[in-house]
């Protein structure tokens, strides 16, 4: 540190701050004695954007940049575990993929009602299968921007275009799906409650105008939604979907993962009879169906008295996390809208500055370079609020001071941040 000191003409405690940042951001580890060394590369079997994400989380004090639930506030597995069947059998290979308990209580709480609901291994394993069904080579899909990377991983691999919109508080805008559709879209993926990375929700007027432009022009009448409801359980939100209006044009996914835990990898996706059958008969010839032990321990969690009150209390923790992040953020001169589920979205001057800066620190958070479609000059990092201590206050201080210079304290919101409320792109 001396060494490097010297050359550089700073002192040593500069370089300690920026070894520290570098191994905070999963860059070099210390290994004693032996040195300091450069990390490998992030391992070649992730996608692209999952690749640019990893890091190592050894030095981080406070890690914001995950994106899980916090594990504390899952339901407890055991007596669910209990009630399971001592042995895993399966009278005939040909049984309904889905266990009839199960499906009563998703077509009960489904948002619509809707001709046919299956269960998949995860909410991303849905979005898969239902584009191998809608879409060909070549094909135009519309997405969020900022959205969740591995959609845009997908789409690549797919050989599909990224089609960008907007997305503000309420969702997707109105003016920019319009002028998306022009295009010719095959399908739409969206994102209805606490958005990825944005926290934002839809409300069920935004849904219906949405719904309106997809019927208003006869080149879309084939366009079909795919809709990730990736939080719905510990999403504040009313539960919103463009099936209320497109029924027949609309797959809607309802994954468990943040809520119950994404070590279940289970998702129910549900739609009209022509969309979701085809893909049940092409899982036949692939894993066939999901474990029915895993179908049972999800009935069991979304039946339990217990386990429903387990969820309800997580759903008011990460509630609380969200509004306690604002209100300070606002103390410190950052007005944004409270965001839903367990990410939030904060404007920065600078990605890469303010990662290394929050990493001295010792908090990790994600880049938001990779939530967006296409490139983007503006800068942003993503948070999981989620996953936030009791004491929040001296970390929304070290968010703040990476936005746009923090106003001091009494001085209101900084120049050009108010008019970011509720809106991202």
């Amino acid at each position: 540190m001396r060494e490097f000191a010297t050359l550089l003409g700073v002192s040593p405690a500069t370089i300690s701050h920026a070894w520290q940042a570098l191994g905070s951001v999963g860059l070099i580890v210390s290994r004693g004695r032996s040195g300091t060394f450069v990390l490998d590369a992030a391992p070649k079997w992730l996608p692209a954007r999952s690749q640019s994400m990893a890091g190592r989380h050894q030095n981080a004090r406070i890690d914001l940049s995950r994106g899980t639930p916090d594990p504390q506030l899952l339901p407890a597995l055991g007596p669910a575990l209990s009630r399971v069947s001592q042995r895993a059998v399966t009278p005939t290979y040909q049984d309904l993929p889905v266990i009839p308990e199960l499906l009563a209580v998703l077509t009960d709480s489904w948002p619509y009602p809707v001709e046919s609901i299956t269960v998949v291994d995860g909410a991303l394993d849905a979005i898969s299968r239902s584009l191998d069904a809608v879409t060909r080579f070549g094909d135009r899909v519309i997405v969020e921007s900022p959205g969740f990377p591995p959609f845009f991983d997908l789409l690549d691999q797919l050989g599909l275009e990224r089609v960008p919109v907007d997305v503000d508080r309420h969702g997707i805008t109105p003016s920019s799906f319009q002028t998306a559709l022009k295009l010719g879209p095959t399908a739409v993926i969206v994102q209805p409650r606490a958005q990825n990375p944005t926290g934002a929700s839809m409300t069920a007027a935004r849904a219906e105008q949405l719904a309106r432009l997809l019927s208003a022009h006869k080149r879309n009448a084939d366009t079909v939604v795919i809709e990730d409801d990736h939080s719905g359980e510990i999403s504040i939100s009313p539960d919103v979907s463009l099936g209320r209006w497109l029924p027949d044009r609309v797959l809607h996914v309802r994954s468990f993962s943040k809520s119950h835990g994404p070590d279940l990898r289970i998702a129910a996706l549900g739609g009209p009879a022509a969309l979701v059958d085809p893909i049940v008969a092409r899982r036949m010839l692939g894993p066939g169906w999901t474990s029915r032990m895993l179908q049972t321990i999800l009935y069991d969690l979304l039946t339990s008295r217990e386990s429903v009150d387990e969820i309800s209390e997580a759903r008011r923790i990460y509630f609380a996390r969200q509004k306690s992040l604002t209100e300070a953020l606002r103390r410190h001169g950052l007005d944004l809208t409270q965001a839903d589920g367990v990410n939030a979205w904060l404007p920065v001057n600078d990605e890469r500055d303010a990662i290394v800066q929050l990493a001295a620190s010792g908090i990790r958070v994600a880049g938001g370079s990779p939530f967006f479609a296409t490139d983007s000059a503006q800068s942003f990092i993503r948070v999981t609020a989620g996953a936030l201590p009791d004491e929040v206050e001296p970390i929304a201080e070290a968010l703040a001071a990476t936005t746009w210079g923090a106003a001091e304290p009494g001085q209101g919101p900084m120049p050009g941040v108010h008019s970011l409320e509720g809106r991202w792109a």
